[in-house]
Order: C-alpha cells, then sequence, then structure tokens
C-alpha cells in the first residue's frame, strides 16, 4: 500500500539513493528568440497602452504587457548554458529532476534550481604521511590520483563534499595500503612496497575506488609519488640494506669460487698432470679460495721447499 502511495504521488520512498539520470531540457536558442520578440512585444504593448490612455482599451494593453513581461522573464530565466566538461543537475523544490550533461544552451523549469557539477578530469596529491609499515617501521609516502565525477546526483546529494570526499578517503586507503605490507621484503619474497610498486599501486587504486564510490566518482589512476624511511630511521636501514647486498654478493662470490676449485681439481686429476694427496688438496683449496674470495690483489709466494 505504501509503495502504491509512493508511485502515485511521484514521490522517491525514503533510504532510496538518488542516482543520474537525463533531465528534460528543450532547445535554449528557440527559447531565447521567443522571450526577446515577448518582450519587444510587450514593451510595444505598455507604449501602445500609456499613448491611447486613458479608456478601457488602454488598460487591457497594459494587463497584456505585464502579462508578456512575466513570460518572457520567464522564458529567459528558465535559459541555461552548459560548457563541455561541465553538467548541470537540476533542482524544483528540493527534489532531483535530472542532469544535463549535453553542451550547449538549454531552456529548463525556470523555478528549478540548477546546480553546476565538473565532470572533468581531476588530479589529487595526498599529503605526505607518516605511517608504520607492517614490519612496525616508520615510513614516509604520498601518492597522487586521477579521478572523475561519473554520477553527479551521487556526486551532490549522497556527499556533502565530493571533492574533500575524495580527498579524505584517499588519505586513508594511503595510509591502510602502507600499514597492510612491510617496506622491503629483505629476500623472503613477501609483496612489499618498494619491491612490488605495480601491485600495490593496483591494489591502491581498488581499494580507493571503493571507498569514494558512494560519491559517485571514479578513479582513473593512482601512483604512489613518495616512499622512503622516516629520517629518523633511513641511515640504520641503509646501513642494514648495504650489509644485505654485502652479504648476498660474498654468497655468490663463494659460490662461483667453490665451482672454479671443483672443476680445477677435476681437471688436474683427470689429466694427471700432478698426484694430490689429502693435505695437499686441502693446501690448494685454501690459496685458491683466498685468490678468488679476497677483495685485494693476491701476492705470489714462491715455495722453494717441500710442502712436509
Amino acid at each position: 500500500m505504501v509503495a502504491k502511495q509512493t508511485a502515485a504521488t511521484g514521490q522517491e520512498p525514503p533510504g532510496r539513493q538518488v542516482t543520474e539520470r537525463e533531465a528534460w531540457s528543450a532547445p535554449g536558442v528557440l527559447v531565447l528568440v521567443l522571450g526577446i520578440a515577448i518582450l519587444i512585444a510587450a514593451v510595444a504593448a505598455l507604449g501602445l497602452g500609456i499613448a491611447t490612455s486613458p479608456g478601457v482599451g488602454p488598460a487591457t494593453l497594459i494587463g497584456v504587457a505585464v502579462v508578456l513581461f512575466i513570460a518572457g522573464d520567464l522564458a529567459l530565466h528558465g535559459l541555461t548554458s552548459v560548457v563541455a566538461g561541465e553538467a548541470r543537475a537540476v533542482q524544483l523544490f528540493g527534489r532531483y529532476r535530472g542532469t544535463v550533461r549535453a553542451p550547449g544552451l538549454h531552456w529548463v523549469n525556470p523555478f528549478a534550481r540548477r546546480r553546476r557539477v565538473s565532470t572533468r578530469i581531476r588530479n589529487h596529491e595526498t599529503a605526505q604521511a607518516k605511517v608504520n609499515d607492517a614490519d612496525g617501521n616508520p615510513i614516509e609516502i604520498a601518492a597522487v590520483l586521477v579521478w572523475q565525477v561519473k554520477d553527479t546526483a551521487m556526486a551532490i546529494y549522497a556527499v556533502d563534499d565530493f571533492a574533500q570526499f575524495v580527498a579524505t578517503q584517499a588519505e586513508t586507503a594511503v595510509r591502510h595500503i602502507a600499514s597492510s605490507y612491510p617496506y622491503d621484503s629483505r629476500g623472503s619474497g613477501a609483496l612489499s612496497l618498494r619491491d612490488n610498486a605495480e601491485e600495490i599501486t593496483g591494489r591502491l587504486s581498488t581499494e580507493i575506488a571503493a571507498r569514494v564510490a558512494p560519491a559517485g566518482v571514479t578513479i582513473i589512476e593512482s601512483r604512489l609519488t613518495r616512499l622512503s624511511y622516516a629520517a629518523e630511521i633511513a641511515q640504520a636501514m641503509l646501513r642494514q640494506q648495504q650489509a644485505s647486498a654485502v652479504v648476498g654478493a660474498r654468497q655468490t662470490i663463494v659460490q662461483g669460487a667453490v665451482g672454479m676449485v671443483q672443476l680445477a681439481l677435476q681437471r688436474l686429476q683427470e689429466e694427471g698432470v700432478v698426484e694430490l694427496d689429502e693435505e695437499r688438496k686441502a693446501a690448494m683449496v685454501s690459496n685458491l679460495l683466498v685468490v678468488l674470495c679476497s677483495e685485494q690483489a693476491t701476492q705470489q709466494v714462491v715455495n722453494t721447499g717441500s710442502l712436509y
């Protein structure tokens, strides 16, 4: 019964989300010409009525002139221009009547309010935020997002200020993403902010899009513009990264050196160049590893005696 009464009165049920729809409008140029013609006719009727007064006829002409003035004013007052990259949301007596998106001059109900909404693509850069990552390390992070209003009705009626809403939700999403992942995986293969920038930005775009969807806004792209350790731990983390790099390089050098020693012993044994017992092999391995793994140039020592 309530639904039937609502449909009969044309009112929207309470709690229903207002979404964009096309508003009725007439060609504005034709109405402009008609309005100017009506005002000219009103001026002519008023002048004729004043010139021929007094009498019943002149009073009628003056009354017609007044009516024509009101009609012309209403015709001109209902004109609204829409430029490319903007839309006009039509609101009559507090109710949303639709949106005019087509560029040009339009005529709508002169008693309706026309609210301008920009549909251009916008950029927003979040402020630099200091957040603890998943490992508890303080980092500094900022992002830029490219967004656009897709539903003008939701942008106006669903939130108080859709631009401020986007800014707040973007900062919230950036902080949440930063605290959900470590800054550096340190070779563990886990998802990290520094090593997996493309995937992280994709997840950031998805989260921001979900947060700003109630405002009728779509996210075109988002990118991290700043990502670094906070100043108070930057030097310590830099030394840690340098130590990890040195350890990794040392591991590679040792693996290569061991392979070269194995190859040398195998070739000597296969070609019968020299017979080496276990003690001589140990001494040779030691010397080769020192030569191959040393960071400085080694000096040759000529042994003129026996190993024993």
